[in-house]
């Protein structure tokens, strides 16, 4: 099976490239519409619409294509990429000290024996302990100018922001990987849900 990764993240890219020897990139631009939806609902309907966008491509013919969605949410807000610094030091001084959830939803659209795709969606949460920060440790991160292309404001890897994790830490920077292998195991394998099942029957990791 030829795959594409429907994302420019090079997190996202280091991560697909422990599970797929090799894979094109085409980042979806399409607008994101996840309605009034959060969590896990939200992250798969957004994964969804990227993975569908770059399936559509002449390019994708046969080919299989991941797209994925990373959200923070605190309290049920749900916490996307920062408009500006104002903005960042908003979510980062909510999180401070709080614990809030990460979910990322995984998409494959897949060409199935027949000619014709199909799709294979789920999501994982992580919970995440933020440390206390300062607000001279915020004004210190939103600096280094990390925090304005992540959800949330954060980048785990970054270090000294977060205290405790339950759950996978590589969903947390923006793919889970376990949760990859097994969506990856089934479509290259043939043993995915037929696409009617697959609505009914997503697979959610939940945080509760």
């Amino acid at each position: 099976m030829e795959w594409i990764l429907a994302s420019a993240s090079p997190r996202r890219k280091q991560f697909l490239a422990e599970l797929v020897p090799q894979f094109e990139i085409i980042p979806a631009r399409g607008e994101e519409n996840g309605g009034a939806l959060s969590g896990a609902a939200l992250v798969q309907t957004l994964a969804t619409q990227k993975a569908q966008e770059v399936a559509a491509l002449p390019i994708a013919r046969g080919k299989a294509v991941l797209g994925a969605d990373t959200v923070v949410c605190l309290a049920g807000e749900v916490l996307g990429k920062p408009k500006d610094e104002e903005d960042a030091a908003r979510m980062l001084a909510a999180l401070s000290g709080k614990t809030h959830e990460v979910y990322t939803g995984v998409c494959i659209s897949y060409p199935d024996k027949d000619g014709t795709r199909k799709t294979l969606v789920a999501a994982d949460c992580t919970k995440v302990l933020f440390e206390t920060l300062s607000e001279e440790q915020i004004k210190a991160y939103i600096a280094t100018g990390s925090p304005m292309d992540k959800a949330g404001a954060y980048g785990i890897q970054d270090g000294g922001l977060v205290k405790e994790i339950t759950g996978s830490f590589s969903n947390v920077v923006g793919l889970p990987i376990e949760l990859c292998k097994t969506l990856i195991a089934r479509v290259e394998g043939g043993q995915v849900l037929d696409e009617t099942e697959n609505k009914e029957k997503k697979d959610v990791e939940t945080c509760d």
